[in-house]
């Protein structure tokens, strides 16, 4: 199976089977990207991201990390939408204001268990900065390198991002929880949680 650089090298030569298969490789990344972010906006916001790679697609470095770029368009895409939604706010700080204070967006039905509902709520009320990041280190699998790719921020800035995105977290999850147990069973258990969370976005 051809890698991406390949597809992206064959996409911008005129293959568009190659670029079918990179945007059906990738769907489920951006999928997952706005879920729990916008609501039923979501599809729309999926489109314009891929939209947005197909117009710049000659501009891509050979050597880009294709995921990497794609999920920063999204986050720019995401960014521009909250702008749009909310222009009775004289300033938006992704860094410090959470999706509920910006646009809130009901908790996905996609969660059963109370844990899994708790997790989502938590991820909610952290800013949205925050909030990418653990789903990109949750979700995607992404470590530090990668999430700095994503965010065109240094290595080092990441990792002091990505712990500090764990503790604020943690802090929702104890504002949140209904009981003790349900707090240890969360945040004991956080990877397998997110992972659950992953496996049924777009099921």
């Amino acid at each position: 199976m051809a890698d991406d650089r390949e597809l992206l090298h064959a996409w911008r030569e005129g293959d568009q089977g190659a670029g079918r298969q990179l945007v059906e490789r990738h769907y489920p990344t951006i999928e997952r990207f706005f879920f729990n972010k916008v609501g039923d906006r979501a599809a729309d916001l999926i489109q314009l991201s891929f939209l947005r790679v197909l117009e710049a697609r000659t501009r891509v470095r050979a050597d880009a990390d294709f995921r990497a770029y794609l999920l920063g368009i999204a986050r720019n895409v995401l960014y521009e939408h909250y702008r749009r939604v909310r222009r009775d706010l004289d300033h938006l700080d992704f860094a410090s204001q959470s999706v509920m204070e910006i646009a809130p967006t009901p908790t996905s039905r996609l969660a059963g268990e109370q844990e899994a509902r708790l997790l989502l709520r938590a991820l909610q009320r952290i800013p949205i900065d925050y909030q990418i990041v653990l789903e990109l280190y949750y979700w995607e699998d992404m470590r530090s390198r990668e999430v700095a790719a994503v965010l065109e921020i240094p290595e080092g800035t990441a990792r002091s991002r990505i712990r500090r995105a764990k503790t604020l977290l943690q802090e929702q999850l104890a504002n949140l929880a209904s009981s003790p147990a349900e707090l240890q069973s969360t945040a004991a258990n956080l990877e397998q949680w997110a992972a659950r969370l992953k496996e049924r976005v777009g099921a």
